[in-house]
């Protein structure tokens, strides 16, 4: 059996941050199943956070980097030993300066801004970023704000991609 502290049902958020250059931002994990690897910058989705607003709170925390999210670009989904259902929602990001700020040196081994074709051949890259290469991203579903489903239901906040 397999513990968690959050519960049997994960939700993640991954950013692939693209620079100016076409540049992509990777990060270098200390732990877990990527530990050594490079990967997208990712965590979890608080409680009181959307999950657009998640990863832009999670490449800040490990990078810096504030960014402008442009979209969801895509879902990775899985069932952990036949327990845990884990997911991630990936959006595309776009940085509001060019460089690292910071690293979050107790999570992260490293951080920067990689040419991604560079990563295709990278023994340590993740396998989401090698799809990602391959696949590159055809359609981004953009942010609707300014939604209101109902006061019966009480959100503070609502969003859509579609």
């Amino acid at each position: 059996m397999v513990k968690s502290k959050r519960g049997d049902v994960w939700l993640g958020v991954s950013g692939l941050v693209i620079n100016k250059n076409g540049e992509w931002l990777v990060v270098k994990k200390k732990y877990g199943g990527l530990k050594g690897m490079w990967s997208l910058p990712a965590g979890f989705v608080e409680g009181n956070e959307t999950a657009d607003e998640a990863v832009i709170r999670e490449v800040k925390e490990e990078t810096g980097i504030n960014c402008v999210n442009k979209g969801l670009i895509g879902l990775r989904t899985g069932v952990i030993k036949e327990e845990i259902s884990d997911n991630m929602l990936i959006f595309l990001l776009e940085p509001n300066g060019e460089g690292i700020v910071t690293t979050q040196e107790y999570e992260l081994f490293e951080a920067k801004f990689v040419n991604p074709e560079t990563l295709i051949n990278e023994e340590s890259s993740s396998v989401l970023l090698k799809y990602l290469l391959d696949v590159q991203p055809q359609k981004i579903s953009p942010v609707i704000e300014g939604i209101n489903p109902g006061d019966q239901f009480g959100y503070s906040s609502y969003k859509l991609f579609l």
